[in-house]
């Protein structure tokens, strides 16, 4: 499935123990610029000195995040931005089930398999939008949520792309204390991809492309595919890229999820355009009409417990409680709960003396089951017997 592509395994490479990390700590209080700013400079100069006293090499792994984060007392997510700030510089590259590798920052390279991520798309985007939109040297860019809304991508994603920006030197952020205000153009000398060329592929669409060759080659209509661990593994990609490939090959009708020992069948070739409806699909919920049910039949206990055992204005267990109560995940009670507060039964307030409390007893009635599961096996006996 991925023969074009070269796959290192992590345990080809030596990972420095966060003990090997004896510079100096940075500075991070009354700063004048963003902790992962301030970070980033630390850490690369942790690998310039390193690199420069033969302590460590170019592609030893460095220390995870979460090391970091509790060796400077800061987020994971204000590791992983300092990360990016030191990745866009070249002094780190990060590889999916590997880690972050260090690089020749004088010589950047990159061997791996390789992937455009969303962040990038979007400061091409914007370095478009700064050329065609009569922007000029010092000019501010408006605010990133605004920015967002006109690029078409997430806030977040918009805010890495401008960060990434700053560090190529074409944009400089005056206000490190606001996340959306004062993108300020700083260079125009810079080269944009036409919007109507083609674009690396992100490494979900690489893996959506092997999983179609993969079927095409290898199975037919009514096969069921390997597990999302079995695929993750081979393709040497993570379970969350693996599981929003699958995703998009069910929303093409390719694949069918199901829960259970059904698993994702194949319903038709990627290439076939007019394959006929399965008597399986007619009768078989898709995995989110599933999950609707298990939350639905979950509030519906809830639902019960409340008009029974209380009265309005009394406190429900905490979610972990509940999950104990009910033996379910607390993110199934966190939905459920979620649901009942839009259905006007329940209203959350934090604090110390916050929780869940009842507003509303519900009326309790049987309830008619959304979808019915059989065994494909039942079908074909009933169709014999027709």
């Amino acid at each position: 499935m991925h023969k074009n592509y070269i796959f290192p395994k992590k345990s080809d490479f030596s990972q420095i123990p966060i003990s090997q990390v004896d510079i100096e700590l940075p500075e991070l209080k009354d700063i004048a610029e963003s902790k992962a700013a301030a970070i980033g400079k630390w850490l690369m100069k942790f690998i310039e000195q390193g690199l420069k006293t033969n302590k460590i090499s170019v592609n030893n792994i460095m220390p995870s995040k979460a090391d970091f984060a509790y060796k400077l007392g800061v987020s994971i997510g204000t590791m992983q931005n300092a990360f990016r700030y030191i990745e866009d510089l070249g002094y780190v590259e990060s590889k999916q089930c590997i880690g972050t590798l260090v690089r020749d920052y004088k010589k950047p390279v990159t061997t791996m398999r390789k992937l455009t991520s969303k962040r990038d798309s979007a400061a091409e985007a914007i370095k478009r939008y700064i050329q065609t939109g009569s922007y000029k040297l010092g000019m501010t860019l408006p605010s990133s949520r605004t920015v967002a809304t006109l690029m078409g991508y997430s806030a977040n994603t918009t805010r890495l792309a401008l960060d990434y920006l700053c560090a190529q030197g074409i944009l400089e952020h005056r206000y490190k204390n606001s996340n959306e205000f004062g993108w300020i153009i700083k260079s125009m000398d810079f080269d944009t991809i036409p919007e109507t060329a083609d674009k690396s592929k992100t490494l979900v669409e690489m893996v959506v492309k092997d999983l179609e060759n993969y079927i095409s080659n290898n199975l037919k209509a009514g096969d069921k595919i390997p597990s999302h661990i079995e695929l993750a593994k081979s393709l040497k990609t993570s379970l969350k890229t693996v599981h929003d490939a699958l995703k998009i090959l069910a929303d093409r009708g390719i694949l069918l999820p199901r829960r259970g020992k059904y698993g994702t069948t194949v319903i038709k070739k990627p290439n076939d355009k007019s394959v006929p409806l399965k008597p399986e699909m007619s009768i078989f919920a898709p995995a989110n009409d599933t999950a609707f049910y298990h939350y639905e039949k979950t509030q519906n206990r809830i639902k019960r417990m409340i008009a029974e055992e209380y009265d309005i204005g009394e406190k429900l267990p905490s979610i972990i409680e509940m999950s104990k109560m009910l033996d379910l995940s607390p993110n199934t009670i966190r939905k459920a709960f979620h649901n009942l507060g839009k259905e006007g039964y329940l209203v959350f307030s934090r604090g110390r003396y916050g929780g869940t409390f009842i507003i509303d007893i519900p009326e309790i009635e049987k309830q008619t089951f959304k979808w019915l599961a059989v065994n494909p096996q039942y079908i074909k006996e009933k169709q014999n017997a027709n």
